[in-house]
């Protein structure tokens, strides 16, 4: 390809994305396309059939010719993911509309050996959902009807392709909140945050995604539906064959249906951002937090002061308070709103008393609390703007849960910004290296290096976003050997002929 072609390829890609909003302000480091996945992670294609103009000629006849896209401007916006890390070889995508469908192209490609790559909103930052080489693209993004809501029981069930920010206005409507929130809520999709058993800022309150998951309808490789799209809270009849595909990164199975549980409404929702000396007194917060606001506490969030300044930049707002080494964000949810914000007040007049807290300011105004918030959302948004991204998410004890980016700034030294933020709550760290361009002088000084400082504090490599395509290699830091055999065993059992997003979660054999 030549190089204004691939500039004018870029072009399209940008207003794709610009379209789809993105993390709502994408912006581009540099006008090259990002360098394919196969080279830059050295993959050899597995002996999957190539795409034929008779295989295309069959997706026609099951969709529909405007939902299989094979003109190369129209392909390749899906096949790059937001973070421009990764990038497939697709040469064609198709749009799906039911789970019939779903299983009628699962099946065809399971029978021709044609290698699949399910995607969602394309908002992960592992890879996960773009193709490693000329998979075909199984885009959800028209599956996304809202089929049915018990304002009684709380539970909704809905497609795979409905964005979490429609479902979160809709059951908002029935007083109901959707139990996740997400920085790319505007994007992403329903199917794909159970396919990565996405975390988030409310885990705190409402727990792991897999803990609200009440059902799934999921289409195996070989174009079985599988129907365990129960609505109980308490069904205990047989394995839970829903957790075979929560998490699963689509390798096992395409989720199509999904059975949500919602909590109420809170009547009355409070914010507040303190500015913290240094980490040990963030933990300290944190204690006082859970037994000062108790049941109302809903999210702890923490960022250091590189990471908040870098939002605040990009975001071209100042904060509404001075700037210190480190931030803490604290948001609760209760049914009186005078009560919770007099509570949380007290709380921060407390804590400045005792010196944990410098500074501080509490409001249950909306727009002030969606401002407070967009610090916080836009960081890694505002890292990627005019540079090259690493960033890695990953889980560690508290107690030493910041220990890890003073050691990368020191071994980085000025080749690169690090900065970090995440859920002190569950332990979930974001970690961001932020560099002009790619570089492996770089990318060799942080792995295995900061994998290795997770796995000597008993972490975990990936704590919210998955394995996808750029972490398969390092499942042994976190899971044992025979737990991962095991794996490959349900891999092998569900998808024998491998064609559901390969080259994903699972290392090679023999890594």
């Amino acid at each position: 390809m030549s190089l204004l072609s691939m500039f004018n390829l870029l072009n399209v890609f940008i207003r794709h994305v610009s379209k789809q909003n993105v993390l709502g302000k994408l912006q581009y480091s540099s006008q090259v396309l990002p360098q394919f996945s196969s080279e830059k992670f050295n993959k050899t294609r597995k002996e999957f059939s190539l795409v034929e103009l008779k295989d295309i000629d069959y997706f026609k006849k099951i969709l529909d010719k405007n939902r299989v896209l094979t003109e190369e401007s129209d392909v390749l916006p899906f096949n790059i993911d937001w973070f421009k890390n990764c990038r497939g070889q697709s040469k064609v995508v198709l749009k799906p509309k039911s789970a019939q469908e779903v299983s009628q192209i699962l099946s065809y490609c399971n029978q021709r050996k044609i290698a699949v790559c399910p995607q969602g909103g394309n908002t992960g930052v592992v890879g996960g959902g773009v193709p490693m080489f000329d998979e075909v693209i199984l885009n959800l993004s028209l599956m996304n009807q809202i089929i049915s809501l018990d304002d009684i029981s709380g539970t909704l069930v809905c497609e795979a392709g409905c964005i979490l920010e429609n479902l979160d206005n809709y059951v908002r409507e029935h007083e109901l909140i959707m139990p996740l929130d997400l920085g790319a809520k505007g994007t992403c999709h329903i199917g794909g945050n159970v396919s990565t058993n996405a975390g988030g800022i409310r885990l705190l309150r409402y727990g792991n995604l897999h803990g609200s998951i009440l059902g799934v309808e999921a289409v195996k490789a070989d174009g079985t539906i599988v129907n365990c799209l129960k609505t109980l809270k308490k069904d205990n009849t047989g394995y839970h064959l829903k957790h075979l595909f929560i998490g699963s990164e689509g390798t096992l199975g395409v989720v199509t249906k999904v059975a949500i549980h919602c909590p109420v409404k809170p009547k009355s929702v409070t914010v507040g951002l303190f500015g913290l000396h240094n980490f040990e007194n963030i933990l300290k917060l944190y204690r006082s937090a859970k037994s000062s606001l108790g049941e109302i506490l809903s999210a702890f969030e923490m960022c250091d002061r590189d990471a908040l300044n870098s939002s605040s930049k990009y975001l071209k707002q100042s904060l509404p308070i001075s700037e210190y080494p480190f931030y803490v964000l604290v948001e609760t949810h209760g049914s009186n709103e005078t009560h919770d914000e007099e509570k949380l007040t007290q709380f921060l007049s407390k804590e400045m008393e005792s010196g944990l807290v410098l500074d501080g300011t509490v409001t249950s105004e909306p727009g002030k609390m969606q401002n407070i918030w967009s610090f916080r959302e836009s960081i890694p948004a505002a890292d990627l703007a005019g540079a090259y991204l690493h960033t890695y998410d990953v889980s560690l004890p508290q107690n030493c849960y910041y220990e890890i980016v003073p050691l990368l700034r020191e071994r980085l030294g000025n080749k690169a910004r690090v900065s970090g933020f995440g859920h002190i709550g569950d332990g979930n760290i974001h970690i961001d290296v932020i560099v002009p361009e790619y570089s492996t002088e770089v990318t060799n000084l942080i792995e295995p290096f900061l994998f290795e400082e997770v796995a000597k504090r008993n972490g975990s490599v990936s704590a919210e976003h998955g394995l996808g395509c750029r972490k398969p290699h390092l499942i042994h830091y976190s899971v044992d050997e025979t737990a991962v055999q095991l794996m490959r065993d349900l891999k092998n059992v569900m998808d024998p002929n491998g064609i559901l997003n390969p080259y994903k979660v699972l290392p090679d054999d023999g890594v």
